[in-house]
């Protein structure tokens, strides 16, 4: 249910820094990213906080689809695509710039 692994491998973060991160054992932190062990609330908020992400960004789509998750690079910026207000305001800035 979380995308914990997806989300390590992006920002190249080991098993192990992670756990010292969220001040758990590496068994724990490894629990969690197999779904083995649910984090409490409050563990999810400081996940979410040291992996500098929006908390909803932790899940994985539940009722088909995809999570809008990505980078979009244009005229040699970068842009973090969370949202589909993100992508609208790319839009209109790709289209300003026409």
């Amino acid at each position: 249910m979380l995308r914990l692994d997806v989300i390590l491998k992006e920002k190249g973060i080991s098993n192990t820094e992670f756990a010292e991160l969220i001040g758990v054992s590496v068994t724990s932190a490894s629990a969690f990213k197999t779904g083995n062990i649910k984090p409490k609330f409050d563990t999810l908020v400081k996940i979410a906080e040291v992996l500098e992400v929006d908390i909803r960004q932790l899940f994985k789509p539940t009722k088909g689809g995809s999570l809008l998750n990505g980078f979009v690079e244009h005229e040699n910026e970068v842009y973090r695509i969370y949202s589909i207000d993100d992508l609208e305001n790319l839009l209109n800035i790709v289209k300003g710039n026409k």
